[in-house]
């Protein structure tokens, strides 16, 4: 008899606590997802320019076999220090290595750029990270949408600002039988954003008249000259979320198969312009086939990326896909 695949809430998947808190004014934000008994993680980065804290507690070579914390956040690399609140709110209580004096939490970070969308001086702070933290683990409040680590995110950058669209934080989970997986990401991409079932662009590049869309690779092909600067103000940055038990060797290659989702779903993905990073994260123990999951991560991978658009609201002077009446829904 076939499993029946089924669409859960990314709260579901496993023993991880999610919290997320934005800026709104500022256009920032961070999201946070605890595991308090540590989680095994891996993580991929294929982006050229990324804005990451600790990720090489990630590298199979390291000691640590689990980390007790992913936060995603604005800011770009001044955004780095939220984790810091995210350590103090879980050493305040008792959730980190134990090193006899004191448990250690074990924090892993990446952050978007998001300094052109609202105020470029305003970035998520200590005093941001443990408010997502205390969310997380006090009143869990995460939703798609303008929040956390999506408050201030945009795709389709190439001619500037003055043409691109506003997007946000997604997620998408599936459950087939016990076996539970997921993806969240905060989608903030150089390029154009496609429906991976059916291939409609969907978000992106837009017409100088803000009625229709440009491709973004037709742009760039006008000429061949080197383009030094591609305005770096990019980066989508997402986490797969599964119950099955991997250890982070296992996750790393996990989290290497879910950006297949990233390039279904984003075109021109994996830009010198770019930070693209994926974390995979296992708090469970489901024996399941590595490649099966890692092939159902990009499939996650891309809805949640469909979410991210879906679910934004038009904001900073930027039109989202709900207010563009001539895209299909």
């Amino acid at each position: 008899m076939a499993m029946v695949r089924k669409e859960i809430p990314i709260q579901e998947v496993g023993n991880i606590h999610i919290g997320q808190t934005e800026d709104r004014e500022a256009a920032t934000g961070c999201t946070v997802l605890i595991s308090e008994e540590g989680m095994c993680a891996g993580l991929d980065v294929r982006g050229g320019g990324p804005a990451s804290r600790d990720t090489h507690l990630l590298d199979p070579q390291t000691a640590a076999q689990t980390i007790h914390a992913v936060l995603l956040g604005g800011g770009s690399a001044f955004g780095l220090g939220a984790a810091s609140g995210v350590m103090q709110y879980l050493e305040e209580h008792d959730i980190g290595f134990d090193v006899g004096v004191t448990k250690v939490p074990l924090v892993a970070q990446s952050d978007l750029f998001d300094l052109t969308v609202g105020r470029c001086d305003v970035r998520p702070q200590p005093e941001m990270g443990y408010e997502a933290a205390r969310l997380a683990m006090e009143a869990p409040n995460y939703r798609d949408g303008n929040y956390g680590a999506g408050c201030g995110a945009s795709v389709g950058k190439m001619a500037g600002m003055e043409c691109c669209m506003k997007t946000g934080i997604g997620s998408y989970a599936i459950e087939i039988g016990s076996f539970r997986i997921g993806a969240i990401v905060a989608l903030n991409a150089l390029g154009d954003i496609y429906d991976w079932k059916n291939g409609q662009k969907i978000a992106g590049l837009l017409t100088e008249d803000g009625k229709g869309f440009r491709d973004t690779v037709e742009l760039m092909s006008q000429s061949l000259d080197v383009v030094e600067n591609k305005f770096t103000g990019n980066t989508t940055i997402g986490v797969v979320v599964t119950n099955a038990a991997f250890n982070k060797t296992q996750l790393c290659k996990i989290a290497s198969m879910a950006h297949n989702g990233y390039a279904r779903s984003i075109r021109p993905v994996h830009t010198s312009a770019d930070g693209d990073s994926i974390y995979a994260v296992s708090a469970g123990s489901e024996p399941v086939d590595q490649d099966l999951v890692g092939t159902l991560a990009a499939d996650v991978m891309s809805e949640a990326i469909i979410r991210a658009a879906e679910s934004a609201e038009g904001a900073y002077g930027f039109p989202a896909m709900r207010d563009l009446d001539w895209i299909q829904k």
